[in-house]
């Protein structure tokens, strides 16, 4: 099973592939609670160059609330990581894919909780 859902946008820098996932994010509920310039960071910490990287953390509050309802640690898995990278060419967009990673817990109303948001970023990736 793959742990990501991944989309390729040729000739897109980053900073406009970074606009485009937010507002698709939104559209579908989705705010960003954490942001992280993975390039920024390796450059100051260990002053390592690097292709533009960066990860936003991803929250549908809806969806995290029901998911916290079934199980109360699952929290230590979230928000769901999306993540983009400077490619040749352009920009690719991963996305976690939630029922990969919520396999560890058996909880079987969280795995459907899981599908359900796996969709909705999906469709947020494909709309960016």
């Amino acid at each position: 099973m793959t742990y990501t859902y991944d989309r390729a946008l040729t000739g897109v820098s980053i900073d406009d592939a970074e606009t485009r996932v937010r507002a698709a994010q939104a559209d579908r509920g989705f705010g960003v609670l954490t942001e992280i310039d993975v390039k920024t960071t390796m450059k100051q910490k260990i002053d390592v160059d690097m292709a533009g990287y960066r990860i936003l953390g991803a929250c549908n509050p809806q969806m995290a609330h029901k998911a916290i309802g079934f199980e109360p640690r699952v929290g230590a898995m979230l928000p769901c990581n999306v993540i983009l990278r400077e490619v040749h060419g352009g920009t690719e967009i991963s996305a976690i894919d939630p029922v990969a990673s919520m396999q560890a817990i058996d909880n079987d109303p969280l795995h459907q909780i899981a599908g359900e948001v796996r969709d909705m970023l999906r469709q947020a990736v494909d709309a960016a």
